[in-house]
């Protein structure tokens, strides 16, 4: 007697048999495009798009806003939004630099003012959210409220001085690198277990029937996938870091934004958590129907966006060796359209943290080739907020197809 549950599913035809979301193809796409046009437009230039110490600060400057977009995804899946991170960002550097200031006569270790860094990002989070969930004000004024007072509050904390970070050991969050062989260990050993998840989740899925790609779509990913890593191990070791005239390797702040975004990754598709931001997002009265505890989850959601907030803080502080009263300004921007431009609704319940990771190194692509160009920062603006409306627009396309 057969069952119906222990036979595969026709396998898809077309693009969908690669199994990839079709905005994050057209992410990528875009993505590979710009680049293309950069490097030929500065091809003739020293420090070219694609020459290695441009490709060593282009992932340097994609981290901060990496560590923070993932976070934000979860914001908006969930119908809200969080104008106030370039701010909490300000001031959270504020307070672990006047911590760690010897100047002011405090002078402690770098790492305990990163835990309280974050933990008052948290706190600020919770404040957000509190207002949010609890009394119901719209997130748009709660975070543009917190926008305006954790912005002044820096200014108020430093009086107005710039507090220089001069321990070496915490500069190396923002501008060290690991170096080549452990560059090499760290990405051969991503590859494989890319190449693990690969045919573990292909036999997973044929073991319980579902659906899976043609043999030939499951090798083109996953090699295109080894490919890239590679090809990242051997950008960042092309790069000779000038102190020590040895292969730099992938930056630290590189590998913090990574591991946040993996976790972030892995948080959605696997755990009960995941899976009540996305219920929230798709139907928040149901979801509360359903048991879910729609203000809590609320709540912890802009908790976690302020701890990566401030964890973000920590590694642009730690770049520039000191935390000054700007630090972060219109970061929000940048961040919520890495995120809007990486394909999530702003309407709410759809969004992925690849989508985002992508979308974040689009707009720092974007803004990195037009400064090798000598673009003026107001074009900048004017180029990023045109991509950010196309982005709106194939986002709203792409939803109302999928309605059909």
């Amino acid at each position: 007697m057969q069952t119906t549950g222990s036979t595969p599913q026709t396998p898809r035809a077309g693009l969908s048999s690669l199994g990839v979301d079709i905005r994050q193809l057209a992410m990528l796409a875009a993505l590979i495009a710009v680049w293309i046009i950069f490097q030929a437009l500065t091809f003739t230039q020293p420090g070219s798009f694609f020459s290695a110490q441009n490709l060593f600060n282009l992932v340097i400057q994609t981290s901060v806003v990496g560590i923070m977009v993932g976070g934000m995804v979860l914001v908006i899946v969930t119908r809200q939004i969080d104008l106030s991170v370039g701010s909490v960002l300000g001031f959270t550097a504020m307070t672990l630099a006047l911590l760690q200031s010897e100047s002011l006569g405090l002078g402690w270790p770098w790492w305990i003012t990163v835990i309280i860094a974050v933990a008052v990002g948290a706190l600020i989070g919770a404040f957000s959210g509190s207002f949010i969930a609890y009394l119901g004000v719209p997130s748009f004024v709660v975070t543009l409220a917190g926008l305006l007072m954790f912005r002044n509050a820096s200014f108020v904390v430093a009086s107005g001085r710039t507090i220089g970070l001069p321990d070496p050991i915490f500069q190396a969050l923002g501008s060290g690198s690991i170096g080549e062989i452990p560059t090499w260990i760290v990405c051969i050993s991503a590859a494989v277990f890319v190449v693990y998840l690969s045919v573990n989740g292909r036999n997973r899925r044929l073991k319980r029937g579902f659906a899976v790609r043609p043999r030939w779509a499951e090798l083109l990913v996953t090699g295109l996938s080894f490919d890239a890593i590679i090809a990242f191990a051997s950008a960042m070791n092309s790069y000779i870091d000038p102190r020590s005239g040895q292969p730099a390797g992938i930056p630290i702040p590189a590998l913090i934004a990574l591991a946040v975004l993996i976790f972030l990754s892995w948080m959605t598709r696997s755990t009960r958590f995941g899976r009540y931001v996305y219920a929230i997002g798709g139907n928040p009265e149901a979801a509360n129907l359903a048991g879910i505890n729609v203000k809590r989850m609320t709540v912890y959601i802009f908790m976690l966006m302020g701890a990566l907030t401030a964890i973000g803080a920590a590694v642009q502080a730690a770049r520039l060796a000191a935390a000054t009263t700007n630090l972060g300004k219109d970061l929000e921007l940048e961040v919520i359209a890495g995120a809007v431009i990486g394909g999530t609704v702003l309407a709410g319940g759809s969004g992925t943290i690849i989508g985002a990771a992508l979308g974040a190194l689009l707009t720092s692509s974007l803004r990195n080739g037009m400064v090798l160009m000598g673009i003026a920062t107001e074009w900048q603006n004017i180029v990023l907020g045109a991509v950010l409306l196309l982005a709106v627009l194939f986002n709203t396309f792409v939803a109302k197809r999928s309605l059909k």
